[in-house]
């Protein structure tokens, strides 16, 4: 991910950035960090979640890689996540507007999951920052994906802050948003044998 801008930008000038192509970007300190493309298996894994979380859930509170969040830092700051589950009224205020981002005036999602690249400052981003922009932005549930250990870290918010706790193997992973009785390695195998 590399910083693509110079000068500092508001979240108020992100909101009407084009620069004429399908690249998509964070707003990072003021920033355009642009996202580069997904590996397959990255992927694959936020999608599989998605068809999981949509065979039990509302298909309309399920967002993959298409919808942002503001969150707060020393600025507004804006993430991408791979996968997002709404709540029914977070739903409803989205549909209503042209532009698929969460604003800090709207109520979070309920879940949010980042699949992890590789490198130490992907790790950085998803298990430090995002942790206390999500916890601070008040999002319930965290699911940090890790394909290279095979672990999955849920992160539940308790009085404000993330509890953590991580499971591998054939451990269910448990949910406060849908009743999913998934395990790590069922996660993991289904889209290794996929590749």
């Amino acid at each position: 991910m590399t910083p693509t801008t110079r000068t500092r930008m508001t979240f108020e000038d992100y909101l009407v950035y084009d620069d004429g192509t399908e690249k998509r970007y964070e707003l990072e300190q003021g920033k355009l960090v642009e996202m580069p493309p997904e590996s397959p298996l990255n992927s694959r894994i936020s999608l599989f979640l998605a068809v999981q979380f949509a065979e039990l859930l509302s298909a309309e509170r399920i967002c993959h890689k298409d919808t942002e969040i503001a969150v707060s830092g020393s600025q507004v700051q804006v993430r991408l996540p791979d996968l997002m589950v709404l709540s029914a009224e977070l739903t409803t205020i989205l549909e209503s507007g042209n532009r698929g981002t969460i604003t800090l005036d709207m109520p979070p999602p309920d879940l949010i999951a980042e699949v992890v690249s590789p490198g130490s400052t992907n790790q950085n981003r998803d298990y430090r920052f995002k942790r206390s922009e999500y916890a601070a932005r008040g999002v319930a549930e965290y699911w940090v994906i890790a394909p290279d250990d095979r672990k999955i870290t849920v992160f539940t918010l308790v009085d404000g802050f993330y509890e953590e706790a991580v499971y591998g193997g054939e451990q269910v992973i448990p949910c406060q948003v849908a009743t999913l009785q998934l395990t790590a390695a069922q996660i993991f195998d289904r889209q290794r044998h996929k590749a």
